[in-house]
């Protein structure tokens, strides 16, 4: 599981590249403030931080969002030049950033370097009054990277340049809790690429694989796999299309993110249902099942804890696997290109990621991709 805040807790001995979690989750947007609002409106974030003008950094405005172990940094240019205004440009509002907190930045870096990694920025101390953090930043698929965090000489709010923020608006917690796991979307013939440079940089390993057997629909298919670090906090599925004889996901999302980019962040809940039925009162829009699903879905699932009839009222999705079984459901993406969108899961056990489910959830998609005229 993917902790998002960092809790004392010591790196397994095995780790090729010890990563005590996800430390946070950075987006660059077109407007932060707005989006910030929308985070906070719809998904119930909290906002707790801001940089920006006011804090000494000219180019750029940044807000930080929490919710339980789940934090999330939404920052716009503020200027029509530079980078993060060219990624804005090309991707649209996308993710940037997939952060590691370390112990140590400098030894992490050190050795993803010495083991083929693109050097994004090397390890440099920013400071203020509360102490000391070490960053230092690689490359990953597209134009997302890994920044590499060592905050054990900090005692402030999140990083030097932000200050604590509050407002009167106060949504409440919508029940998410931490991120499960990140989904990449590659181009054709570049998974492997990938899976090859979690493996080789980081010691992560491929725990589970999909061919397009097994994610394929009439019209279009999918490859992916799930690599993992060793003590298992981060799990990274990497996707890529497959010849089908219309347009993937994949494809689409490719088209109109303008290259590999994060197609979507699974976030844990310890109640689907109530978090589902919030996110949906807070206007969150989700894919939908034909009913016809759950007429069969506990023949192929089994036992479970919850009635199916709220399961089919809010279109949640059941799988099960050796350990246990899980309940997820998907969003329409958050942005008005089809690119990012949400998962919602609540595990009961199991550890996969719901590979019963594929056909019904990629026909959800493609009913979506055919409305656009993408399909």
């Amino acid at each position: 599981m993917t902790a998002t805040i960092p809790s004392p807790a010591p790196s397994e001995t095995h780790d090729a590249f010890p990563i005590n979690g996800t430390d946070y989750i950075e987006f660059w947007v077109g407007n932060a403030k707005q989006s910030a609002h929308y985070y906070r409106a719809a998904f119930g974030f909290e906002l707790v931080g801001y940089r920006g003008p006011e804090t000494g950094v000219r180019d750029r405005a940044s807000y930080l969002l929490q919710q339980d172990k789940v934090r999330l940094v939404l920052t716009s240019p503020l200027s029509p030049d530079g980078v993060i205004a060219e990624h804005v440009r090309r991707h649209g509002d996308g993710v940037r950033d997939m952060a590691f907190w370390v112990e140590d930045a400098r030894a992490a870096y050190a050795a993803a370097m010495e083991r083929g990694a693109t050097s994004v920025m090397e390890p440099t101390v920013v400071s203020d009054a509360d102490g000391e953090v070490v960053l230092a930043a690689i490359g990953t698929y597209g134009d997302t990277i890994h920044s590499i965090v060592e905050r054990r000489n900090y005692r402030g709010l999140f990083l030097p340049g932000f200050r604590a923020t509050s407002s009167p608006y106060h949504p409440t917690s919508t029940g998410l809790k931490y991120v499960d796991h990140c989904v990449g979307n590659v181009e054709l013939g570049k998974m492997n690429e990938w899976v090859g440079f979690y493996e080789r940089v980081l010691g992560f390993t491929n725990i589970l694989t999909f061919d397009d057997k097994t994610i394929s629909t009439e019209y279009s298919a999918l490859m992916s796999k799930v690599m993992s670090n060793g003590n298992g906090r981060i799990k990274f599925p990497i996707n890529e299309p497959a010849q089908g004889k219309k347009k993937s996901q994949i494809e689409e999302y490719l088209d109109f993110y303008h290259g590999p980019g994060v197609q979507h962040i699974a976030i844990a809940t310890d109640d689907i249902i109530g978090t589902v039925r919030e996110l949906k009162a807070r206007g969150v829009e989700f894919l939908s099942v034909p009913l016809t699903y759950y007429e069969t879905v506990l023949d192929r699932v089994g036992k479970i804890d919850e009635d199916i009839a709220p399961l089919a009222e809010l279109g949640i999705l059941v799988d099960r696997d050796d350990e246990g079984y899980l309940l997820q459901i998907f969003t329409k993406p958050v942005q008005d290109r089809p690119t990012l969108f949400y998962e919602i899961i609540q595990r009961k056990g199991a550890k996969s990621f719901g590979a019963g489910n594929f056909k019904a959830l990629f026909e959800a998609i493609e009913r979506e991709q055919d409305a656009r005229g993408n399909l």
